[in-house]
């Protein structure tokens, strides 16, 4: 597949084989294929800006390849920031999204501030980008900080229609299912990739690398997508027949446990609640109590719960 589409006479044959590349090594943190994808990005492209096109793919192929890889992911930012610095106008469109594609569904302080300092830049397709972007990291949370930026942003671009339907989208995003859907492609601890999720994702991505010719024209439609990416980000809790049960829970960030001797704790900062519960990216949840005992190793979405028969309750 890969060799057919370089055998097309046209420029988006470029385009093409960087996009299957890169897709084939989705969250693999294939550290020579980014380099690969860098060496595409700092070529300078003296011709027609149309010609720079497959710069675009491969910088969200840099993301593409480091994402959900802790290690990689932060390297990947820092490159992020030299192409933001050094890049060709083409590549600089291209960084917003693609650092919103390493955080989805996950808004960190840093990088909402970096998104909100890119929403006023010069060039009005990396402000566009930067926008679509602060929807995208912070999808179904109902962030109050990116709800204040894109207040003002509103207010900002108020006589910029493209803009300003930009940041419509982009509010849309964050109050998703108002506040009770994520957009982020990994489930079972963030151990496994969801391909039909990032799939969508992509798709909403590589429309907005030219915004001009698709959502603002009459390819609007493209934004539908995310819908493969949209899923509960709850933590509900049933009995064998299937009947709610509340019980408690602690939630609290995730803690790397692997390796390590005894039984160590997998959560810090946990807070004790009842479910059903809302789970961020990076919490985890884990029985309160020893009175039932869960039916999977992963308090994610519907858990079945059943009747510890050990279970001797306080006197």
């Amino acid at each position: 597949m890969l060799e057919a589409a370089k055998t097309i006479q046209h420029r988006i044959s470029k385009y093409l084989a960087i996009t299957l590349e890169t897709c084939a090594h989705a969250g693999t943190g294939n550290v020579l294929k980014v380099q690969s994808l860098l060496r595409v990005c700092a070529t300078h492209v003296v011709d027609d800006p149309n010609e720079g096109a497959h710069q675009l793919a491969a910088v969200l192929g840099i993301a593409l390849v480091t994402v959900g890889e802790s290690v990689g992911s932060e390297m990947a930012v820092r490159t992020f920031d030299h192409l933001l610095q050094y890049g060709e106008v083409n590549v600089r469109r291209a960084v917003p999204l693609a650092l919103a594609l390493q955080s989805v569904s996950n808004p960190e302080y840093s990088l909402i501030d970096t998104l909100s300092r890119l929403t006023h830049d010069a060039d009005a397709g990396v402000a566009q980008s930067a926008i679509l972007a602060l929807g995208l990291v912070s999808a179904g949370t109902n962030n109050s900080r990116v709800a204040g930026l894109l207040r003002q942003l509103s207010e900002f671009y108020s006589r910029e229609a493209n803009h300003l339907f930009v940041v419509r989208i982009a509010q849309g995003f964050l109050h998703m299912g108002k506040g009770l859907i994520t957009l982020h492609p990994f489930h079972s601890d963030r151990l496994i990739l969801s391909r039909v999720a990032l799939s969508g994702l992509l798709a909403v991505l590589h429309a907005a690398l030219d915004m001009e010719k698709t959502i603002f024209d009459n390819s609007h439609y493209f934004l539908y997508c995310i819908v493969t990416a949209m899923q509960p980000r709850m933590l509900i809790t049933v009995d064998e027949q299937g009947n709610p049960l509340p019980v408690s829970v602690r939630v609290g960030q995730a803690v790397e446990v692997v390796g390590q001797a005894g039984r160590p704790k997998s959560i810090t900062g946990f807070q004790t609640h009842n479910t059903p519960v809302l789970l961020n990216v990076k919490d985890r949840a884990e029985l309160a109590t020893d009175e039932y005992i869960a039916l999977t190793n992963v308090l994610e979405g519907i858990v079945i719960l059943r009747k510890n028969p050990d279970f001797q309750p306080d006197a």
